[in-house]
């Protein structure tokens, strides 16, 4: 059985910088994707980044530049270290992987299993 799951999440000031943790149980990712996602109340679910084949990252043009992506292997966990936070990253923040190569999608519809989400707030 897979698990995702997500730690991490917390209340920030404005510019400030937290990292999330995706710890995945019954699931290697080998060249699949994993991928954050996050939601924000009132909000769709929106793609925020993902990794996939060896450690090709790709990024939503609202957080490229601000937030990384990165795993390591020998612990079967996914980070997102997040900086630089705005107000508009408040948003339940949830962890996604893949069966298959996805070629870096950010389709929600891509995903097979799903973390329950840490809660990121952010506060000017």
């Amino acid at each position: 059985q897979v698990q995702l799951v997500e730690s991490g999440g917390g209340s920030v000031q404005a510019g400030g910088s937290l990292r999330l943790s995706c710890a995945a149980s019954g699931y290697t990712r080998g060249s699949a994707c994993m991928g954050w996602f996050r939601q924000a109340p009132g909000k769709e679910r929106e793609g925020v980044a993902v990794i996939y084949g060896v450690s090709t990252t790709y990024y939503a043009g609202s957080v490229k530049g601000r937030f990384t992506i990165s795993q390591d292997n020998a612990k079967n966990t996914v980070y997102l270290q997040m900086n630089s936070l705005k107000p508009e990253d408040t948003a339940m923040y949830y962890c996604a992987a893949s069966r298959r190569y996805c070629f870096g999608d950010l389709d929600e519809r891509t995903y097979d299993y799903w973390g329950q989400g840490t809660q990121v707030t952010v506060s000017s």
